[in-house]
């Protein structure tokens, strides 16, 4: 008799460890390997105002504060960092049309909230974050494919479109006039780097190569954070450091998104952003995509998210800070190939 209270026992207890297993799993699903948050990326530290979330009674928090919410949001947005500045806006114009709606917003570097979908979620301040967000948006069309191969996501739409400019002290001192200056002696650069940063990952390098620098300024090392010459610094995420760095006078000069050159002028920073012809702006060749995850918690709230930025609301809430608007064709959704 004790021998069958004891299995019944064990039982129980096994019963209670599965049911508690299959809700962690409902409530954070798991990558498409099956694992979970398993070498999930550090969110770079000092980076409170990319971490948000914006409450239905619109109180916004950030930081730790912000991710510890985020499992209750009614909209989990992850977006390429660069258009960090334009969010409080563009969440505001959001909710304008849906009241109510709790949003939770990442803007890292696209490549790092890649990174960190296929892990599950992130580690910040040494603690784990589990959880995938609802919708996600790159710089770069290849990100999404890369989520169609794990069987993440299906379909996407172009939604805006940047360019590239070079970023520099006010006045111009060094009198940069494009990027072959960028390969001086006396010029000291900035850089995104090229791991996690969409804008040198898909975009900036393959100018730099163009004009034969890409081994001169990375010397070889494709790294986060780091020194790869005397002269060159890989930055962790560029839109906040390259201005910051100038400013400092630690650098001479950086490749940004123009958006960024704008929003630091707007900041009243000591910059100024040298405009470059077509063929290195690349304004002709970058688009913004973004789409709605299979496994989004909350389909609805993103599907509704990327309706509202095919509206003119949508747009303008973009370009009001330089961002350029996509076209009526750009904005249809198309299948991931």
């Amino acid at each position: 008799m004790t021998s069958m209270k004891f299995i019944s026992a064990k039982c129980l207890v096994v019963a209670v460890a599965m049911t508690f297993a299959l809700a962690v799993y409902i409530a954070y699903p798991t990558t498409a390997a099956g694992q979970a948050a398993v070498n999930a990326p550090q969110i770079p530290p000092k980076k409170d105002n990319d971490l948000k979330f914006y409450a239905a009674d619109g109180k916004i928090v950030k930081g730790r504060e912000a991710l510890e919410k985020m499992p209750s949001a009614g909209l989990v947005l992850w977006l390429a960092g660069n258009q960090f500045f334009a969010m409080d806006d563009v969440i505001a114009s959001f909710r304008k049309k849906n009241v109510g709606t709790s949003v939770a917003l990442i803007t890292l570097p696209p490549g790092l909230l890649l990174q960190a979908i296929k892990a599950g979620g992130w580690i910040f301040e040494g603690k784990e974050y589990r959880g995938l967000p609802d919708v996600y948006a790159s710089v770069n069309l290849g990100h999404l494919k890369d989520l169609k191969k794990s069987g993440l996501m299906d379909s996407y739409m172009i939604y805006m479109h940047n360019e590239l400019q070079i970023m520099v002290a006010k006045g111009n001192p060094k009198k940069i006039v494009g990027i072959k200056d960028l390969g001086r002696e006396d010029i000291r650069t900035s850089m995104p780097n090229p791991i996690n940063e969409g804008i040198m990952q898909f975009y900036a390098r393959k100018v730099l190569e163009r004009h034969d620098l890409w081994q001169q300024i990375s010397a070889g090392k494709e790294c986060v954070s780091c020194d790869t010459t005397k002269n060159n610094w890989f930055t962790a995420v560029h839109h906040r450091e390259t201005p910051d760095r100038i400013k400092a006078n630690q650098s001479d000069a950086g490749i940004v998104w123009k958006t960024e050159a704008l929003e630091a002028l707007r900041e009243g920073a000591n910059v100024d952003a040298i405009t470059l012809p077509a063929e290195d702006s690349l304004r002709n060749e970058v688009s913004y995509v973004i789409g709605v995850l299979g496994s989004a918690a909350h389909r609805q709230a993103g599907e509704a998210f990327l309706g509202f930025l095919r509206t003119s609301e949508g747009q303008d809430a973009y370009a009001k800070f330089g961002f350029v608007k996509a076209d009526g064709e750009e904005l249809k959704m198309k299948p991931i190939n």
